[in-house]
This record gives structure tokens, C-alpha cells and sequence, in this order.
């Protein structure tokens, strides 16, 4: 039998519903009433920190205040707000509202923040020049926004390089992805801007891979630009791309796709009958070598995937079945157990969770620290970095590893298609 085709309507609704969000060492969650949570390390309690919009919480007499790691706590600013969707870059976050306002907070330094004057706050701060927002995505610096009429926006640094080796580690320079020119001596695009390139097709979903976006339209064609570290971008060679790109390897496939995910320097594509097509860095796309183009994911065909995420190094699938497989690099320092097969190493090849094979996973969201899944229940798993998760212990170290998944208190999602 055949594959069969998933709903588009249940698409359409997963593109703008992400309940939670995985950074670098922290998450984002959203409660089944719409109010935001977030848990981190208590290290990243610091003014342009992600931590930042929980200052004014008495952490003193906060649960877990002796720990090295924040437990799973309210955002007081935004509970007069309806949340219905999260993202999160390495230091700066995002957050959709009911009414498709676009809120962020972390760091300002590099414009991801989509604000014009760069200032600080005390918490999430509505990105005005935005509205009617159906969906958001965050990357290593870089923003992006989907409206209600297929219009993408990007918004942060242009380039990596000159002051981001000691902030990131990277030593080089390529465009961000942001698909479109800046000005000879800008650095940063501080407010979200049209992405003119693509302004004949209606954009209905976006992922942001360390310098370089991926946008996927309604006639189920993907575009991508920016770096092509490994091959990234799909298109066979090296080279980077300023404005999108269609992915031709894709379109010959003769197939729709309906959602894309991105890297640090992988990418992954989901047809809607749930085949997986990945392509980049050996570690990370799924196939266990180097894909400069797409190809499909072997080992979950047959599988029909109804949900793909990638964050770091790291990748996800969720089955139609609510089967959960990982797989990316895991020679990083924080990733020995970020795919939640209980073994000190990384998985080249899409791997089954077997400690939630009695769970049918619903949603899931990967980083390269940590890992969090919801059950069609709305119960919530972590694995991964503990402190990351809000799972600290007063005899345990905030960057100390949850080895199989484990329940997340206090919080329930709300239920998905």
C-alpha cells in the first residue's frame, strides 16, 4: 500500500503551532491556557540574556533557587497573552501571540531582536512593523516572520565573522541567509524586511539554519539562500546564495513538500505523503555521509513522518505512529545524550527512541543541548543538558546530562492535530 497524502489543513495548523522551543541552554514552553514558560541555566539570569524577561522574579525564594538551574517558571510580562507558538536562536527568543503579534527578548547584539533602536528591556517587547504573523522562526542570529499573506521577513546580522569568533566560534564570513542585499557598511537589518525575491509566491513555512534560510511555498516548492557550508542548501556546490534559490534536486522529485528544517549545517525537507529528504554535514542529514543535494532519508522510508525538526547538530522525526527517531553529531560537549538512546555518542542514522515506544509522541523540538517531547496527552519529556530543561538538583551541575527521557512537572501541552 501506498503512502497516503497527510491532511493539509493539519500542516497548515503544526506551521503555526510550535508549543515549545529548544536553544542552547534553555526552553520555551507553552501551556495548554496559551501562557509562557520558560526554563534555563541559571547562568543565563543576565541583563541580554535569555533568562532576562524572569528578572523581578524573587529568586531567592524560588523553588530550586539553590540550584544551578531555573525550574520551569511563568513569564510574568506575557500572561495577559495568548501564546500559540515559540522559537529560540542560540541567545535571543521569539514568541506568536493568538492575535499574530511577534514578541522578543535575549540578546540585542545582533539585531535579531527586530526592534530599530537595539534597546534593552526587561522582558518580551512586541516587534512593532510586524502583524498578522502566522508563523516565526530564530536561528544562530538571525529572525524570521511568515504573515497571513505568504510574505517573508528576515531580520538580523548579515555576516558571520569580525566580532562573532569569540561569541560563536566562527571564524569566517558568509551571508546569513537573509535574502536580500544590505547596504555597503550595515551590519545588521534591525527590522524585519520583506524578502522582495520571493514576492510571486506565497511562503507558508521557514526554518533558519546557522547562515542560511529555508522557505517553503504553497505549490510545495522550497527555496533556499545564504551559506552553503557542506552543502546546506541543496543545490550541489559550495557556493552561497544571496537570494533564493529554488532547490531543483527537490522539485524533480516530482513531490510536494509541506515543512523544512534546518541546522548548524544540515537541512531537511517533508513531502506530504511524510517521506524525509536531508541533505548537508555527514553527522547530521540523516544519511550518514555528506549530501551537498537532497536525497531521500532511507531509513524512515516507509515510516510516514508527520513532523521534522533540526536545531545545532542535531535532528528529529515524529511518525505518524508517534514514534520519535533522532540522530546528528554527538562529539559536543553538551550532546553526548541529546538523542535519548542512553549511550555517550552521536547516531549518524535516524534511531527510535525505544524509552517512548509507550508513548505516542505528538510534537517534538531537538537542539544540540537537549531535547523535548510532547505526548498527545499533552505530558511533556526532556533528555539532554539538565539545566537546559529546568531539571536542576541541588547535588546535580546544571550542564550534567539527563540520560533517558524524563517528565517535565508542572506543565501540559496543549493537544495537536
Amino acid at each position: 500500500m501506498g503512502a497516503v497524502p497527510l491532511k493539509r489543513d493539519v500542516y497548515d495548523a503544526l506551521r503555526r503551532q510550535a508549543p515549545f522551543a529548544a536553544g542552547h541552554l534553555h526552553s520555551l514552553f507553552v501551556g495548554r491556557a496559551g501562557r509562557l514558560h520558560l526554563a534555563c541555566r541559571r547562568d543565563e539570569i543576565k541583563a541580554g540574556g535569555v533568562g532576562e524577561p524572569l528578572l523581578g522574579h524573587d529568586w531567592g525564594s524560588a523553588a530550586g533557587a539553590s540550584t544551578a538551574s531555573v525550574p520551569l517558571t511563568l513569564v510574568p510580562s506575557m500572561q495577559d497573552k495568548r501564546i500559540v507558538s515559540v522559537a529560540s536562536g542560540r541567545s535571543h527568543c521569539l514568541a506568536l501571540s493568538a492575535e499574530g503579534e511577534v514578541y522578543s527578548w535575549g540578546d540585542r547584539t545582533h539585531g535579531a531582536l527586530g526592534h530599530a533602536d537595539e534597546s534593552a528591556s526587561a522582558g518580551p517587547r512586541r516587534v512593532e512593523t510586524l502583524a498578522r504573523v502566522e508563523s516565526i522562526a530564530a536561528g544562530g542570529i538571525t529572525s524570521a516572520a511568515v504573515d497571513d499573506r505568504g510574505h517573508l521577513f528576515t531580520w538580523g546580522r548579515a555576516a558571520f565573522g569580525g566580532v562573532e569568533p569569540t561569541v560563536l566560534g566562527y571564524g569566517w564570513v558568509e551571508p546569513t541567509g537573509l535574502g536580500y542585499e544590505l547596504g555597503p557598511v550595515a551590519e545588521c537589518q534591525l527590522t524585519p524586511k520583506r524578502v522582495d525575491a520571493l514576492s510571486e509566491d506565497r511562503v507558508v513555512g521557514v526554518a533558519l539554519g546557522r547562515g542560511f534560510t529555508l522557505a517553503v511555498t504553497d505549490a510545495g516548492a522550497v527555496f533556499s539562500f545564504g551559506s552553503s557550508e557542506y552543502g546546506a542548501l541543496g543545490h550541489g556546490l559550495s557556493t552561497s546564495e544571496v537570494l533564493p534559490r529554488l532547490i531543483e534536486a527537490l522539485t524533480e522529485t516530482g513531490r510536494r513538500f509541506v515543512a523544512v528544517a534546518a541546522g548548524n549545517s544540515h537541512s531537511l525537507a517533508l513531502t506530504e505523503e511524510g517521506q524525509v529528504y536531508g541533505s548537508g554535514y555527514i553527522d547530521d542529514n540523516g544519511h550518514g555521509k555528506t549530501q551537498r543535494t537532497p536525497q531521500l532519508v532511507a531509513l524512515l522510508a516507509g515510516k510516514p513522518v508527520k513532523l521534522v525538526y533540526a536545531g545545532g547538530s542535531s535532528s528529529c522525526a515524529v511518525t505518524e505512529k508517534g514514534e520519535l527517531y533522532t540522530w546528528g553529531e554527538g562529539r559536543h560537549r553538551y550532546t553526548n545524550f541529546n538523542f535519548g538512546h542512553g549511550v555517550a555518542d552521536g547516531q549518524q542514522t535516524p534511531k527510535r527512541v525505544e524509552a517512548l515506544s509507550g508513548v505516542k509522541v505528538a510534537t517534538a523540538a531537538i537542539c544540540s543541548s537537549h531535547t523535548v517531547v510532547a505526548g498527545e496527552d499533552g505530558a511533556v519529556w526532556g533528555f539532554g543538558v539538565r539545566g537546559a530543561l529546568g531539571l536542576g538538583e541541588a547535588d546535580a551541575p546544571s550542564w550534567a546530562n539527563v540520560v533517558q527521557p524524563t517528565p517535565i512537572p508542572n506543565i501540559r501541552m496543549r493537544t495537536l492535530p
